[in-house]
Order: structure tokens, then sequence, then C-alpha cells
């Protein structure tokens, strides 16, 4: 099966360097190349709920559906990237949301900056990013704390989590992908 391809796009202004620093980890360890595209989406007013004082994922993603249908044949899924407070009306607040169906993620850098910068701010960006495409492609939550596809519910959950998938979810990658 051809490798499949993820179009990481801004929504609003992350640090371009937190961005760029996707690409390995996607493709080591989802097996996902990752292109950065050139075009950026403003800050998400147009998602901004007043009442809760955050953004809503889904309008956010409905927006980056709309890049995914305009790319080249090459992108098959699309990221968003943002440092937006982000929620979905079940949760108080989400690090991210992936829809396999309509191949369209996004996910913020918010909370995942609380008591982190550098190469631990680093770190989570990347396991959450790993985390979000790993739904993309068809994986599910797991139970184990330090797979990469564990539910977090706080960003000391993130830092426990290993860059990658646990045995069981490897093996469920292999299937996905034959």
């Amino acid at each position: 099966m051809p490798q499949k391809t993820l179009l990481l796009v801004t929504v609003g202004s992350p640090p371009t360097a937190l961005v760029n620093a996707l690409q390995e980890p996607l493709v080591t360890h989802m097996g996902v190349s990752a292109v950065v595209s050139r075009t950026a989406l403003s800050s998400p007013a147009y998602a901004f709920n007043k009442d809760r004082g955050q953004y809503h994922c889904n309008a956010i993603m409905r927006r980056l559906g709309t890049l995914l249908e305009e790319s080249p044949q090459k992108q098959q899924l699309v990221m968003g990237v943002t440092d937006a407070d982000l929620f979905v009306p079940e949760s108080p607040f989400v690090f991210g949301e992936a829809d396999r169906e309509s191949k369209v993620a996004v996910m913020s850098l918010f909370r995942l900056r609380q008591g982190a910068e550098g190469e631990a701010l680093r770190r989570r960006v990347q396991v959450e990013a790993v985390h979000q495409v790993g739904h993309l492609i068809g994986l599910s939550y797991c139970e184990d704390s330090r797979c990469v596809m564990f539910l977090p519910q706080s960003a000391q959950d993130i830092d426990r989590k290993q860059l990658g998938p646990c045995n069981v979810c490897r093996n469920e990658l292999n299937r996905l992908n034959r």
C-alpha cells in the first residue's frame, strides 16, 4: 500500500519550528509523510464560543476539510495545528480531535504549553500529532497508558506516553496498512 500523505496546516500562528518538528515522528511511527502547507489559515475567530471562551474543533475541521478538497491528489489527510484552546461539547477541553471519515484533524498547543517549554514542549506536540494521525488512519484509543494512542486527560498523561504505538497498536497499524 502506498504511503499516505498528510497536509499540515497552521491555524493562527503556532511556531513554525514546532510544526516542522512533526514530520519525522509521523513518518517514523505512523508511516505517514507530512507536508507543511504554504497556505496558513488565520486565527479561527469563526469557531470561538464566547460562553466557553474556547474554540470549537468541528468548525475548524470543516474549514480544514475544504483545503483537503482543494489540495493536489497526493494529500490524503489534513491536520491543523493551532494555539487556540479547543473544545468539543462533551468535554471541558481537548488537546486535539480527528475524524477518520473526513480525514481531517486539528490539534492545539494551548494546553500542551502548560508547564513545558523547549524540548519537553516539542515532545508533547509530537506525541499529540502522532496520536491524532493514528486516529486518522484507523487506530482507536488504547488502554496502555504508555501507548501513544492512550486517551490523555492531562498534559502529564502525554508526558508518560511513548512517541510510538504499543505492540498491540503497532500490530493493528500493520494490519491497516496491508
